[in-house]
């Protein structure tokens, strides 16, 4: 069965349907219902597929051919209870939705208009609200409809970090991410008074914080999303440098080392750094200290020197983990200060989980994305820019809108933003934008018209803002020559400045560039100011999988058969870094808040390369940089072939040898070229295993094993592990491969460790132990075809899908929701290519 939908794929449609449309709570389900259904169950991540229901079956079962998906035109049976029935089917009606509930805070005489054209923009795909903004607007659910939330630094006691969890796990539930600045805490073997103990640090207190985050579901969609930020003054940057070489630790956040231009000053001239905190011994200390150095020094109060380095040292540490797994990240505080009109009332003191919005304490924003693409003008070769213009303004004031419209849990933030109504309107489709104007990505040409294009909508949007303050006030801290004196509208034209300085302005601040992994694969797009990751992927049906472009590469291709795409067609993998950050840093200049978004680098980049980028992003003026280099997640060991093959994975190798020195006569066999295999995950008490059992002629031929970063203790023994087993393997000898495997499987089974998890038959006592479980489930599944238990599915080797046929390899990730292979790093964020799945 075939529907017309309005959007351009399948996955964009089952997104809208599954993310964004108000369901039917009962589940009163009829003959014809669209069906969002379960179609393979998963505790974290169900995948799922749209259907009819064809009939009602005794039981509260219902028959349901499947509409989308590999299993197109299949019929399957399942329980209401694990299907959804969207009460809204079409664009038109959610966008309906959101207006109406947006709009009702608008002034009666304007509202009915004001509500037309908030629906018509959404509709016709030109404005794209914020995720949060879509699943809550117009439902009357207590979601919250801003995506981003700091909260105050935890008080340094026991009550203060329980405080800042439990207000961090009640917005995450609410749909929020949040940002907690850990400075606050006293560092690691300080001492605490009262109890005559000593500190275990600011960063095992933010193990506790990632932890809540992993148990989160916000808003009934989607995990918590939580950014950890320290200050490069603090004595545990080191260990907070290093915390995610640990495995199980900090696993559910985002983390930054916020840098300040003395910290770089000293990087420039080889000076010392000092590492400091206030003298938890001051009377005043419990009473004062929030988590602010220069406040605390202002006072004239105490502050020990724990240990003095050179910056260098530190800077390099940042850089190299930054380089091996593109965590910590960094962001510039002290320009985010100079940069925001706030700075005169309201200090920044952590950025959101993406990094796009620096905020006060209790601060929070809302966003909502223009969307580019949608204002080429074919005819002319040009930007339809009366019609952008347009979109600008009524985004501005939706945005503005919502701060009215949204519930608020804490007063907190609702005083905080009734004070500063912060807003954060962005942009995607770019990189879509710039292939149609035939200007390639990074370019002297397209980073020309990019200040052009950003400048524009900067300007559109504070004139209109100036007309909201007009109509409906400025916000209450509004100071017209203090706002005018910050490094953002200092650089603005002045006819902006005149006109703010007699009328004001509605909001603090407008503009922001947030991560659209979402919403931009909804609408069909390029991701917020990224480039497409890739011009090709394979989409899986009932006939394999068939190499597809993205929309606009498809176009070209059908009007110039047989010709090759130009040059100015480009991946995020085709570009530098350098060039990436070329792009971030004109957009910088017209956005005043912050953007996200990641340098893509190959697995050819060095730590002294990764250094110069980070330098040149500080010296462009970026308030931030993050770099993904390829192959740096230790996922990507596994080096999947360019193009799918039947129920294969290619796999690299060590160099094998015909036999082993061992003062007997052993026979190793060697390696094929291509050999048949099967990868899983598997929950262990150090975090989630990926496996890979190869077999030739049915029997297991080899293993490897991934758990932890790579260069961790952890990886390297099972790493060790994997050879040893695949050595075994391999040799000649009287047992046969599937016999030696339930050896291997039967001596690891049993074998305790410090950490254990599970009850019952599920219990698995060590790493070792369910690795044994997980060899011998693979065994029985190939003795009698019965199922693998759902932890440790097999990763079909098909989802190689993702990787393109004739472009370099970009050995993607895999994705936790769908498994593909197909999870991108950009936008300072991972979305999945396959499935939609968003970590933001």
């Amino acid at each position: 069965m075939e529907l017309e939908t309005g959007f351009s794929s399948e996955l964009s449609w089952k997104i809208f349907l599954d993310r964004y449309t108000v369901k039917d709570p009962e589940r009163h389900f009829q003959v014809g219902d669209l069906v969002i259904a379960l179609v393979e169950p998963h505790p974290k991540w169900p995948k799922k597929d749209i259907g009819i229901v064809k009939a009602l079956l005794p039981n509260q079962y219902l028959s349901i051919e499947l509409i989308t998906g590999p299993q197109k035109g299949d019929v399957i049976e399942r329980r209401a209870i694990e299907c959804d029935r969207p009460l809204e089917t079409t664009i038109q009606d959610v966008a309906a939705r959101i207006a109406r509930g947006v709009a009702a805070v608008e002034q009666a005489k304007v509202r009915p208009d004001v509500e037309a054209s908030f629906a018509r923009e959404i509709a016709g795909l030109r404005f794209i609200p914020g995720g949060r903004i879509w699943a809550g607007a117009g439902t009357g659910q207590q979601l919250t409809f801003f995506n981003c939330y700091v909260i105050p630094s935890p008080k340094d006691s026991r009550q203060g970090i329980v405080e800042t969890l439990g207000q961090m796990i009640e917005i995450m539930s609410r749909g929020g991410g949040v940002g907690i600045n850990v400075s606050s805490l006293r560092p690691s073997r300080a001492a605490v008074r009262g109890v005559n103990g000593r500190s275990s640090g600011a960063v095992s207190w933010m193990d506790l914080y990632s932890r809540a985050t992993g148990l989160v579901e916000q808003g009934g969609s989607r995990r918590g999303a939580l950014m950890l930020q320290l200050e490069d003054w603090h004595p545990d940057i080191w260990r907070f440098i290093e915390v995610k070489k640990t495995p199980g630790m900090v696993e559910n956040a985002n983390i930054s080392v916020r840098i300040s231009d003395a910290f770089m000053e000293a990087v420039k001239h080889d000076g010392d750094w000092d590492l400091v905190f206030p003298d938890t011994t001051d009377p005043d200390y419990d009473t004062l200290w929030d988590g602010n150095l220069e406040t605390w020094k202002a006072l004239g109060k105490p502050v020990v020197v724990y240990e003095t380095v050179k910056a260098r040292k530190i800077w390099q540490e940042i850089i190299k983990g930054a380089w091996e797994a593109a965590e910590p990240g960094v962001v510039f505080d002290e320009r985010h200060e100079k940069d925001s009109n706030s700075w005169y009332f309201n200090p920044l003191i952590s950025t959101n989980p993406c990094a796009e919005q620096p905020l006060p304490a209790w601060g929070v924003c809302t966003l909502g994305h223009v969307n580019l693409a949608a204002f080429y003008d074919r005819d002319r070769n040009d930007v339809d820019w009366d019609g952008l213009k347009k979109t600008v303004r009524m985004g501005v004031r939706f945005l503005d809108d919502i701060v009215d419209a949204t519930p608020y849990f804490f007063e907190q933030n609702r005083t905080n933003q009734m004070n500063e109504r912060r807003i954060g309107l962005g942009t995607m489709g770019l990189g879509e934008l710039l292939i149609r104007l035939g200007l390639r990505y990074g370019s002297p040409e397209s980073i020309r018209f990019i200040d052009k294009l950003y400048e524009f909508i900067a300007t559109e949007a504070y004139l209109y803002d100036v007309e909201l303050a007009k109509e409906k006030g400025a916000f209450p801290a509004f100071d017209a020559e203090k706002y005018l004196q910050s490094g953002f509208m200092m650089r603005m034209p002045e006819r902006v400045r005149e006109q703010i300085r007699k009328h004001g302005t509605r909001n603090v601040t407008i503009l922001t560039q947030a991560p659209t992994g979402t919403v931009g694969t909804m609408v069909g797009t390029s991701t917020g100011i990224e480039p497409f990751y890739a011009l090709t992927y394979f989409r899986q049906s009932r006939l394999g999988f068939d190499e597809q472009y993205v929309p606009v590469a498809q176009e070209w291709m059908e009007a110039h058969p047989g010709e090759a795409l130009p040059d100015y067609f480009v991946g995020a993998m085709d570009l530098t870094p350098e060039e990436h950050v070329q792009v971030q840093a004109a957009i910088q200049r017209w956005t005043d808040s912050s953007i996200s978004k990641t340098a893509n680098a190959p697995s050819t980049y060095t730590v002294e390369d990764t250094r110069k980028l980070y330098e040149l992003a500080y010296d462009l003026g970026c308030k931030g940089v993050t770099i993904y280099r390829d192959q740096s997640r230790q996922e990507q060991v596994l080096h999947l072939a360019e193009k799918p093959a039947d129920s294969a994975v290619t796999t690299s190798s060590p160099t094998p040898m015909a036999t082993v020195d061992t003062g007997v006569d052993v026979e190793v066999y060697p390696v094929p070229a291509q050999i048949n295999g099967r990868t899983y995950r598997k929950e262990t008490p150090a975090g989630t295993a990926r496996v890979v059992i190869n077999e030739v002629d049915g029997n297991p031929f080899e293993v490897f094993m991934l758990l932890g970063r790579a260069g961790s203790e952890v990886q390297s023994f099972m790493e060790a592990l994997g050879r040893i087993i695949s050595l075994y393997l391999r040799s000649n000898g009287s047992l046969t491969p599937r016999r030696k495997l339930e050896l291997v499987a039967e001596q690891l089974q049993g074998i305790g460790g410090a950490n254990q998890m599970g009850f019952g038959a599920g219990r698995v006592l060590s790493v070792v132990d369910a690795i044994g479980k997980l060899l011998e489930s693979h065994l029985a599944q190939g003795r009698n075809g019965a199922p693998v238990a759902a932890e440790s599915q097999p990763i079909l080797a098909a989802t190689a899908a993702a990787v393109s046929a004739g472009k370099k390899s970009s050995h993607l990730d895999l994705c936790p929701q769908c498994d593909a292979p197909t999870l991108v790093y950009e936008e300072g964020c991972q979305h999945c290519m396959s499935c939609g799945y968003s970590k933001c």
